[in-house]
């Protein structure tokens, strides 16, 4: 049969799999594979809907056949390319595409696939020997810039030697004066070779390129190329003459970019010598006459921009500062001044009270005329640019409130100055918005729920945040945009243990993208902790893992990206792209959410082998990232006084914040449980794993072994865990440290797991497991003959006093005003119990009890369940007690109650009354949903 006809054949398994009808294109394939049963591209398809539907063993044995025989048609390593990613057997796809291209030498573009599988793999050190051989083979300038590329990004790898790193540089450098067309053709090429100067520190070479008419032009037109001039010239110590260039484009090309003011200020102060130091004689003098240059021009600028652009004005504050902090101010009243004259300007606009803030740290006299100055504007919102300068004075007096003026009687005060304010505003200013814009007012309802938190911190009433949810609820129907106060409501109705409402306010913000792994860490932090899975309700699982869509993207496409940078010769973008694509997925929210999720699967699933073994393999390559933190921590805005803690601190779950420190602490926790309750040990894992192994870390010293790290305890890291999560690191320590040697002796040995898994292989696919075709010959559990079982030693006292402990602690917590703490002790309990199942699941099995001779071992475990269960049940008693208290008429009307702050002011007492509703309906669900979930899970686990 002709190739043509062949493909009209294939075409309707690509149109299934482009669709997503992935079993629609197995039963197509396997209709032809009756035809063709060796053609590979119908078994490369096949894999790849096989991927896609999940079943994985299935595809391994195409995979592995395809592979076998070495393609090197396009289509058939197309469609195992993406077989390969899905499988995250990147290697396996480099090694195919290398394999092709060494049969097709002369094939251009299967060369360019190899050197773009590399780029996938971030291998630099073969991309660039591949782009070597293809700059040879083809003579194309393009693929010389490839090399140079590759062997930057070689040199800038973590783990490459300094030696070898200036080695790779050198390298680099001498590429690109060999070329036949000058660096300068192309502005990406032009950066690259200034990119390579500056990482040799060769900054006088760097400065005869850009100096040059044609640098001149490029810097002119390419922002890229003119950040690297600024360094160059840093470097160089021509700060001066920065400084005259940036005066130049200011007043020649009406160039505002702030970077031209900072360049004539770091030129001003340029003769300094020792940061705060003060200068004296000539020197002094010379940098007074700088200064008093420097700050006529900026007055010149701000007085030809009027009130067409700020920027001058800003420079006037900043240099003012500058000048203070080197001691060469001659005049104490000037920053007052400047002040004064920059509200009287621009007062009235959104940005004023951040623009100011840097320079507003005063005190004395200063802070007197300053505060004089805002008093003196007269408190009125009948327009809307008078409304902005009301909220602009209110945020700058806060500002500077210092620790004793912040009271409870002054901040009562203010918060009702505030809130009459916000609805008098909502009167006049805005009242005919489309729903699609924000209302002007919006800031005022923001410092409002500041001021009541600033409150409920000094008093520890809840009835502070009952009055901020109320507002704020409010605020919402009056601007629908206002997603600061959507965002500042979520983390209310957490501390007010209404999950259920935090996260439809979440949901409405709608994150997107990258969002979700800057935003998610709002709803998702410690949600294991309200989440309802043991009763079935797996809302909070479902958005834990609807958060990760973020990361599987980026294993998808960023790699596009960063080839089609190299595509296109966008030089300048490929180290972003990388940077982005290692901070995504070395992400720490995306690990502190996995680690959420996986409580979460033990709540709900049968805790087992198929949870176990996946999860433990998963959480060592966690184990092994240098995380980075991407969350966004300020964007909600700090109106708080300098001399109290910020508001996003003041709103943290338990006052802690889950870093990578409480991350470390629950890996280590979870994967000694899981290693112990699983029978994959190193040699079964190395076995049985499908996809590319992580890259080791560089930081671990030789010779320290997992085993070693999972035991080490950092105080540092348990400083951001509560003193519930300590007590439970305990326990899972003394438990894990009492049960390793009797799960090490009744572990079965490697060769039977695997033939069990070659046997299980084989029923699913027809093919056994590579390598283990028959048995091996392995007696019983695979014991030494001469090896003694373990003497049987009584359980440590942090195991068997944990539950009695974490009794009592309930008890002092549960007739608390708010439920959240009593959820958290109970969370702690139920967790603890999870893991004490999870250690001891090996010991449910009577067959290996008896081979161990374990009996008095599961004595003891029988005597700590029994008592782990009498104490859960009566927590789970008293959380059904909590929710009963609940969405009753009494708790409603004790929220109205404590809401008078919001009605007596103008607010509506119905529209606070369902707020009332909504928000102990949700403690309800929550109180009842988890004491339900306790008693299921001990209908599942509490037997002996």
């Amino acid at each position: 049969m002709s190739a043509a006809a062949l493909e009209r054949q294939i075409r309707p398994v690509y149109d299934a799999l482009d669709t997503g009808s992935n079993k629609s294109a197995l039963v197509s394939c396997n209709k032809l594979l009756k035809k063709y049963p060796q053609n590979e591209l119908i078994k490369a398809l096949k894999a790849l809907a096989l991927v896609r539907s999940q079943k994985i063993e299935e595809s391994l044995v195409l995979c592995d056949e395809v592979l076998e025989a070495k393609p090197t048609s396009d289509a058939t390593l197309t469609a195992m390319m993406h077989v390969l990613r899905g499988l995250g057997r990147h290697k396996d796809m480099v090694k195919m595409f290398d394999e092709a291209y060494k049969q097709q030498p002369a094939n251009e573009e299967l060369a360019a696939q190899t050197f773009f599988a590399n780029v996938r793999a971030l291998q630099w050190k073969s991309a660039q020997l591949v782009a070597t051989r293809m700059n040879k083979s083809f003579q194309d300038d393009r693929y010389l810039y490839w090399t140079i590329m590759s062997t930057l990004l070689q040199a800038e790898e973590h783990g490459t030697p300094a030696q070898m790193r200036e080695i790779l540089l050198k390298l680099a450098h001498r590429l690109i004066l060999s070329s036949p067309t000058p660096s300068y053709i192309s502005a990406e090429r032009f950066h690259l070779h200034l990119s390579v100067l500056l990482k040799l520190d060769l900054a006088d070479d760097a400065h005869k390129l850009l100096d040059s008419p044609i640098g001149k032009s490029i810097c002119a037109t390419n922002l890229a190329c003119n950040e690297l001039r600024r360094e160059v010239w840093k470097r160089k110590g021509l700060v001066k003459e920065e400084g005259e260039l940036a005066k130049s484009l200011i007043l020649e090309k009406n160039d505002r970019n702030w970077l031209e003011f900072l360049s004539i200020l770091d030129a001003t102060f340029s003769d300094l010598t020792g940061g705060e130091e003060k200068p004296s004689g000539e020197a002094l003098e010379a940098v007074k006459l700088t200064v008093l240059e420097t700050r006529a021009f900026f007055s010149q600028i701000a007085e030809k921009d009027g009130l067409r652009d700020r920027s001058g004005l800003l420079a006037q504050l900043e240099l003012e500062k500058r000048a203070r902090a080197h001691g060469i101010s001659d005049d104490q009243t000037r920053l007052g001044a400047l002040l004064k004259g920059y509200f009287e300007k621009f007062g009235s606009k959104p940005s004023c009270f951040e623009d100011i803030r840097p320079y507003i740290d005063l005190d004395g006299d200063e802070l007197a005329q300053w505060t004089s100055v805002l008093d003196a504007t007269p408190i009125s919102v009948e327009t809307e640019e008078e409304l902005r300068r009301v909220i602009n004075i209110f945020k700058l007096k806060r500002y500077n409130l210092s620790s004793s003026e912040v009271t409870h009687e002054a901040e009562t005060k203010l918060a009702a100055l505030y809130i009459q304010t916000y609805l008098e505003a909502l009167k006049k200013v805005g009242t005919d918005l489309a729903s699609t814009e924000a209302q002007p007012a919006d800031d005022l309802a923001l410092l409002t729920t500041q001021s009541l938190v600033n409150l409920w911190k000094l008093t520890a009433d809840d009835g502070y945040l009952y009055n901020a949810a109320a507002l704020l609820e409010y605020a919402l129907t009056r601007s629908k945009q206002a997603f600061l106060a959507r965002l500042s409501l979520v983390r209310i109705y957490r501390l007010l243990g209404a999950p259920s409402q935090a996260l439809e306010h979440y949901r409405m913000l709608r994150p997107k993208q990258v969002q979700l792994d800057t935003l998610s860490h709002y709803i998702l932090s410690h949600s294991s902790n309200f989440s309802l899975a043991s009763t079935g309700d797996l809302t909070f699982g479902t958005e834990c893992v609807e958060s990760t869509q973020i990361y599987v993207a980026n294993s998808q496409e960023t790699g596009d990206f960063i080839i089609r940078a190299f595509t296109a010769e966008k030089y300048s973008q490929i180290p972003e792209f990388i940077e982005f694509e290692e901070r995504l997925e070395n992400s720490l929210q995306r690990d502190l959410v996995k680690m959420e999720h996986i409580k979460m699967r033990l709540q709900h699933e049968n805790i087992g082998p198929e949870v176990i073994d996946m999860e433990l393999i998963e959480l060592k390559f966690v184990f092994d990232r240098v995380h980075h933190d991407n969350r966004d921590t300020t964007i909600i805005p700090n109106y708080q006084p300098k001399s109290s803690v910020d508001f996003t601190t003041q709103t943290h779950l338990y006052g802690k914040y889950e870093g990578s420190g409480f991350l470390r602490q629950m890996l280590k926790v979870y994967i000694r449980a899981f290693q112990h309750s699983s029978d994959l040990d190193d040699t079964v894992e190395d076995r049985l794993l499908i996809g590319d192994r992580p890259k080791l870390r560089l930081d671990v010293p030789s010779g320290v072994t997992l085993q070693d790290r999972l035991v080490q305890r950092s105080e540092e890291d348990l400083k951001e865990l509560t003193a519930d999560e300590i007590s439970l690191v305990e326990f899972a320590a003394g438990l894990a440290d009492w049960l390793e040697a009797y799960h090490n002796y009744a572990r079965p040995h490697p060769l039977v797991v695997l033939a069990e898994a070659s046997k299980q292989t084989q029923l699913k696919t027809g093919h056994p497991l590579k390598g283990f075709e028959t048995p091996p010959p392995v007696n019983g559990n695979g014991h030494k003959k001469d090896e003694e079982a373990p003497a049987v030693v009584e359980p440590p006292e942090v195991v068997t006093r944990f539950f009695d402990d974490i009794k009592a602690r309930f008890a002092e917590v549960k007739d608390a005003t708010s439920p959240l703490e009593a959820q958290h002790v109970a969370a702690t309990a139920q967790e603890a119990f999870l893991l004490f199942v999870t250690e001891t699941v090996r010991f449910k099995n009577q067959t290996v009890v008896k081979q161990n001779k374990l009996g008095t071992l599961v004595n003891s475990i029988k005597g700590i369940r029994t008592n782990a269960v009498a104490v859960l049940k009566e927590i789970s008693a008293e959380l059904a007690k909590l929710g009963d208290a609940e969405a009753t008429p009494e708790s409603r009307k004790a929220f109205v109650e404590e809401c008078s702050a919001v009605i007596d002011v103008g607010i509506d007492h119905d529209f606070v009354f369902g707020v009332a509703k909504k928000m102990t309906d949700s403690r309800k669900k929550t109180l009842d949903g988890f004491a339900k979930g306790i008693t299921r899970i001990l209908t599942n686990y509490g037997t002996n």
